[in-house]
């Protein structure tokens, strides 16, 4: 194997290739990226066994095929710390790879490619195509309400959801839960249910971008994959059951109100600086056009704030986790958001006023 390419042309996909690799593996292969040439054209694969990325690029010059594994983070930092439109040579040399670049000269260690895993192909039963932007909102709209370690794996990932003419994404850490619905020009029957891993989905995420150019999609009973342009993804799939999210949206609530949600974030996060720092408590204090936002702390200090709300109803006092509530109004994307209550024992429901392509609900918490 030998070839040359340009700093940039190689940055690019091999970022997004090394954020894939672990830092600590258990199979010393895993921390290496897998390169390969043919032709004009050079693949670099990462993977933890969970989630696989390829990236392809074009080298400016090929004087060999052949492919090498070498330690991703080590020639990610050679070709950052290089000068900008420098060009790179990459060979191997006695099972070692050789980077040269003007006076610089880099020797890496090799693995045998044939360590290298591959995920296996599994029985793909759909494939399907949409925009990058719709998944993309999707993901950013509840990818903050998945569990990070929670004992319940199938809660540490996000359930994608596909039917005719619709896609869905759903996430809850079991205090919360974040649903958000597109439409889209598909056709799904029976409608398809994945539950995608947190590491996948945040690695899907970054590949994706806000425009109109179509991402493919793959979906198997084990795995999904996706190409956007130059990457191919693909991730196992969460084992289990996700719960039912339907039956989690509170029905009823019959306390509504209206507020500026830049303000009201404000109002929360600055409450927030006096909350218990274990429990994050704020206490909201409901009245006819004003809510009260109360924390305090064992060190007997007290916060207070109000803001002005559109409400008319009886009085009513509610306790929340205050980062729960902020996470949710940073996603909105519309100026005012809607709070609708029932009692101080009942999840709270979020969204845009009139409703829209999002909702969330947050569980209360006992001040």
């Amino acid at each position: 194997m030998k070839f040359s390419i340009s700093r940039e042309a190689l940055l690019r996909p091999l970022t997004l290739v090394a954020g894939v690799v672990e830092r600590r593996q258990t199979l010393p292969v895993l921390s290496n990226v897998l390169i390969q040439v043919e032709q004009d054209q050079v693949s670099l694969t990462g993977t933890d066994l969970e989630v696989e990325l390829i990236g392809r690029t074009v080298a400016s010059q090929v004087d060999e095929a052949g492919s090498a594994t070498v330690p991703a983070r080590k020639l990610m930092d050679i070709c950052k710390s290089l000068p900008d439109q420098a060009e790179i040579q990459l060979a191997l040399e006695d099972n070692r790879a050789v980077l040269r670049s003007g006076r610089s000269r880099f020797t890496l260690s090799t693995l045998p490619v044939a360590e290298f895993p591959n995920i296996e192909d599994g029985q793909s039963s759909v494939e399907l195509s949409l925009p990058r932007g719709t998944l993309k909102r999707l993901i950013d709209a509840t990818s903050f309400a998945m569990a990070q370690q929670d004992v319940r794996y199938y809660l540490n990932g996000m359930l994608l959801e596909f039917g005719t003419n619709l896609v869905r994404a759903v996430a809850t850490d079991g205090h919360r839960l974040a649903v958000a619905s597109r439409s889209a020009e598909i056709q799904v029957e029976p409608s398809q249910k994945l539950i995608v891993p947190r590491k996948g989905i945040m690695e899907l995420v970054r590949l994706l971008d806000d425009g109109e150019d179509p991402v493919s999609l793959t979906l198997g009973s084990t795995h999904i994959r996706a190409h956007t342009g130059d990457f191919t993804f693909t991730s196992k799939l969460v084992d289990g059951k996700f719960p039912d999210y339907e039956r989690v949206v509170p029905k009823g609530g019959d306390k509504v109100l209206i507020a500026e949600r830049t303000e009201l974030r404000q109002v929360l996060s600055r409450t927030a600086i006096l909350s218990n720092e274990k429990y994050r408590g704020v206490r909201l204090n409901l009245e006819e056009g004003n809510l009260r936002v109360m924390a305090n702390n064992p060190e007997q200090e007290e916060a207070e704030e109000n803001v002005g709300v559109e409400y008319t109803g009886p009085a009513m006092e509610i306790g929340f986790n205050v980062g729960y509530l902020v996470d949710v109004l940073s996603v909105l994307d519309e100026d005012r958001v809607q709070l609708t209550l029932a009692d101080p024992n009942s999840s709270a429901l979020l969204e845009e006023p009139g409703g829209g392509d999002a909702l969330y609900v947050v569980m209360p918490m006992r001040l």
